[in-house]
């Protein structure tokens, strides 16, 4: 008979405590995060054409669960107010005006192909709101968004390995789902193989190698948070993940990929606890040396790419559409063709850059809700940031704004919102920007409360974020 020692149990108990995280984030929020790397959105629903890829149904569906629960008084839909819902809130109303503009005629060609369109821009503003909304009310603790965290990372992570089997051996097996989803019909739309220089650009799970080399400096910043503070999981595991971002944004050879990774390591590392930072300051070069003496071609094809920017189609496309973009903003200016409404009639026409392609579908106003939306949950993350002592709390707001941001800018480079992945990735991240606001302004309650009254003894379980909330969704 085996006997085990006081000691050895203890250290098991705290071994168990640490790996268990406890957690009111529901499953179905936690599947939507994996599910939108996990699945592919060339793969639909048929019945629901373009708009029914898995993730856009269960992001859906998780929005019809919260009004339901509004409905029958489960819980109240004002109470949890932050910058996230007021930007997807403008960019909503926005789109309905053109919208509702687009089925009454006013915007021009109302036919049946543009009222599709405008559907599909609808029903995706619909899941990226419920998306926003129910992250702001599940995630109420660091804990919460580290189970959060640990999902969105693992379809990342399973994206990234896609990407790595396809750079190395020209083969994709994303392939296979169209085999393993029955009911579902590929609807086309991908692209993941190109061509760049010496190079085979590729896009994991993506649509493209832009949108794998944007989401991936998006959620770089959040890789290495995880990989300080995720206690609960093997240190190689952690590191795995950010080697992988990184390795998926050099395979990608994207521009956009590159000014996103510096944008979100400068914003980024500043905001880490002293020690961490030193340690990423260190081993930044030695990351990037690996890389570039790893991948073979690596470097001749990135600086060809920046250096022949004159000459380069995809730079010269982009400002040509300049004049055409501005004479059809003139001919709508308040509220665009219609919501996704834009189909170039060739390959030069194609408008990569978000903030054009809007002002073309949905007028100037659409433009200017576009800026809140994708502009003010980084700006407030990064404010918040600097209001909070919580080391853990503070680098996890900077890594969520660093990841908005990225977004924001790299909008710029690419029409962002037409690509499933990022339209989906996006909003995740503004929700828990909602999130860590709110944990950030409690933490200020508290500390006032505190100081106010410093006398009054202190009731077990103040401080801690409120249970309870989200629960209706499991």
């Amino acid at each position: 008979m085996t006997s085990t020692s006081p000691r050895h149990s203890a250290q098991s108990s705290r071994v168990s405590a640490r790996n268990h995280v406890k957690t009111d984030v529901p499953l179905l929020v936690r599947a939507l995060a994996f599910c939108i790397f996990f699945f592919p959105s060339s793969m639909v629903f048929k019945p629901l054409g373009a708009a029914g890829t898995v993730p856009m149904i269960l992001a859906v569906t998780m929005l019809v669960l919260w009004v339901i629960s509004s409905l029958f008084g489960l819980h109240d839909p004002l109470r949890i107010r932050h910058p996230g819902r007021l930007a997807v809130g403008v960019l909503f109303l926005a789109t309905a005006a053109s919208y509702i503009a687009l089925y009454a005629g006013v915007s021009g060609g109302s036919t049946v192909a543009a009222r599709a369109a405008g559907d599909r821009w609808m029903i995706l503003l619909l899941a990226s709101s419920g998306i926003v909304i129910v992250l702001g009310e599940v995630v109420r603790s660091i804990d919460d968004a580290v189970v959060l965290v640990r999902a969105l990372l693992a379809g990342a992570t399973f994206c990234c390995l896609v990407a790595a089997v396809q750079f190395s051996f020209g083969f994709n097996p994303m392939e296979w789902f169209h085999v393993l989803m029955p009911g579902f019909e590929y609807n086309g739309g991908d692209t993941p193989f190109q061509s760049r220089g010496a190079l085979l650009r590729v896009a994991g799970s993506t649509f493209h190698s832009i949108e794998l080399a944007v989401v991936s400096a998006m959620l770089l910043p959040l890789s290495i948070w995880r990989a300080i503070y995720d206690k609960g999981r093997p240190l190689l595991l952690r590191l795995l993940v950010p080697a992988l971002l990184i390795f998926a944004i050099a395979s990608t050879v994207s521009r956009s990929g590159i000014l996103g990774l510096i944008i979100s390591m400068v914003i980024f590392i500043p905001l880490l606890p002293r020690t961490p930072r030193m340690w990423a300051l260190l081993a930044s070069p030695v990351v990037l040396g690996a890389l570039f003496l790893g991948v073979p071609g690596l470097v001749s094809t990135l600086t060809s790419t920046v250096t022949s920017a004159d000459s380069d189609p995809s730079i010269t496309t982009r400002t040509n559409n300049f004049p055409r973009v501005e004479a059809m903003v003139s001919d709508r200016p308040w509220l665009g063709l219609g919501p996704g409404n834009y189909v170039a009639d060739n390959a030069t026409h194609i408008l990569d850059n978000q903030y054009l392609n809007i002002a073309v579908c949905q007028g100037l106003v659409g433009l200017a809700a576009l800026i809140v939306y994708l502009v003010l949950p980084g700006t407030t993350s990064l404010i918040a940031s600097t209001r909070t002592r919580d080391p853990r709390l503070k680098s996890l707001v900077g890594a969520v704004g660093a990841g908005t941001i990225v977004a924001a800018v790299c909008s710029l480079t690419f029409d962002s919102m037409s690509f499933p992945v990022f339209s989906l990735t996006y909003p995740v991240l503004v929700g828990l920007s909602g999130s860590t606001w709110l944990m950030v302004r409690d933490e200020g309650i508290l500390s006032i409360r505190a100081k106010s009254l410093p006398s009054l003894p202190v009731p077990v379980g103040a401080g801690q974020p409120l249970r309870g909330e989200g629960r209706w969704i499991r």
